[in-house]
């Protein structure tokens, strides 16, 4: 059958029936500046299944790619890995055009579609480590909570050893590569990074149970194909993208600082290069972040590798510069741990900037080092001074961890 979309084969008889998105720029907040991928797989089976679904408005492209091989009508099993509406959107209408025989899920992922959907099916509940026969092949399942939502789950083909790895092992970025090892190695890092800090980085304690109950069930896959970006498939790769999540969710201090401000007159902005200069006289990697030019979800990025995080703003209408609030407000979320770090800011008339800005260091438990550096209107030498000094004293921190 001739369809203008095709499935891609990813092991024998499993192929890649996903949809490419090249327009999104946003995610929950998150600037997904290369777009995405909706993963999902087609395994052709004695009892043909699919593994996990796309976007709503991406049903037509996951139906034409899945008629490229088979007639839809053939599929008897679907597997929802995870009941997020970027996995399952189009779900409703696939249910409708396949009509399958049994929809398997999580405890929790039944009690997420029924939600979403409100659908009058029966979902096969699976329980953690149960495996299935779809005939000459079978699949195994293990529970894996809040890696990122309560009902998310992985599935292991072990005929083809190979790991469905719903979002974990994940990227935002679209392109008609599958591979990760056919993309450019820097920005696959970048990418799997970036997810990882603005998607997994408040959930690393259960990313380390999952990683652990992986390992224990020595499933050992040979390919790696998550719901988002490239797939995973040399033995090299697949280390590295398990050992950097399990370094990331391990959040050790490392020496590097990352310096986040925004200015209204100039001030604010004399003050981050002075704290910048004192944090690289001590030994400290940089990272300097004006809100003005950065965006809330590349800070929690930088974040994901760093020790130290200094926070500078002045202050508008007797509170915190609205930019400040918004990134402070989005990384808090995210629940970086371990940090070191501190404040200064300017202002006109009131002061209220530090204040707040140490409030939030404070409900993030950033371990606060020597004292805000408060200026009105602008620094003098005396003041940038006391602000390269600043600096000088998170780089001893930081040196001394």
């Amino acid at each position: 059958m001739s369809t203008p979309f095709e499935a891609v084969a990813v092991a024998d008889k499993v192929y890649w029936v996903g949809a490419v998105d090249w327009t999104v720029r946003n995610f929950h907040g998150y600037e997904t500046s290369r777009g995405t991928t909706y993963n999902a797989y087609l395994v052709l089976a004695d009892k043909v299944t699919l593994v996990d679904t796309v976007k709503a408005p991406f049903a037509g492209e996951l139906m034409s790619r899945i008629a490229s091989v088979i007639d839809p009508a053939k599929i008897e099993y679907i597997i929802s890995n995870h009941a997020e509406m970027d996995h399952s959107g189009c779900l409703p209408q696939v249910l409708q055009a396949v009509r399958p025989e049994k929809v398997f899920v999580s405890a929790q992922g039944a009690k997420a579609l029924a939600d979403h959907f409100h659908l009058a099916r029966e979902f096969v509940t699976v329980a953690d480590g149960q495996t299935i026969s779809m005939g000459n092949m079978t699949v195994q399942f293990l529970e894996t909570r809040m890696c990122h939502w309560p009902d998310s789950m992985v599935s292991y083909l072990p005929e083809r050893k190979l790991l469905f790895s719903q979002d974990a092992f994940g990227m935002h970025l679209a392109s008609y590569e599958r591979y990760a090892d056919e993309l450019d190695e820097a920005v696959v890092s970048v990418e799997a990074s970036k997810y990882y800090a603005n998607i997994l980085l408040p959930l690393s304690s259960f990313v380390v149970k999952a990683l652990d109950k992986v390992a224990q069930a020595k499933l050992a896959p040979e390919i790696v194909a998550p719901d988002h970006g490239p797939i995973w498939r040399r033995k090299e790769d697949i280390e590295r993208i398990v050992g950097s999540y399990a370094r990331w969710a391990a959040q050790k201090r490392t020496n590097k600082a990352v310096v986040v401000f925004d200015t209204m007159w100039g001030s604010t902005d004399k003050m981050a290069r002075a704290v910048a200069e004192g944090l690289s006289a001590g030994g400290t990697a940089v990272k300097v972040m004006p809100m003005s030019a950065c965006h809330r979800s590349d800070v929690a990025t930088e974040l994901l590798d760093a020790g130290a995080m200094l926070v500078g703003a002045p202050t508008i209408n007797n509170s915190l510069f609205p930019t400040l609030a918004d990134v402070l407000t989005y990384v808090k979320g995210l629940k970086p741990r371990g940090l070191v770090g501190g404040a200064f800011g300017s202002y006109g008339w009131s002061g209220e900037s530090i204040k707040e800005l140490l409030a939030y260091l404070e409900q993030m438990q950033v371990e606060l080092v020597g004292e805000p550096v408060k200026v009105r209107y602008v620094p003098t030498d005396d003041d940038l001074a006391r602000c390269r000094q600043l600096g000088q004293q998170v780089a001893q921190r930081l040196a001394g961890s």
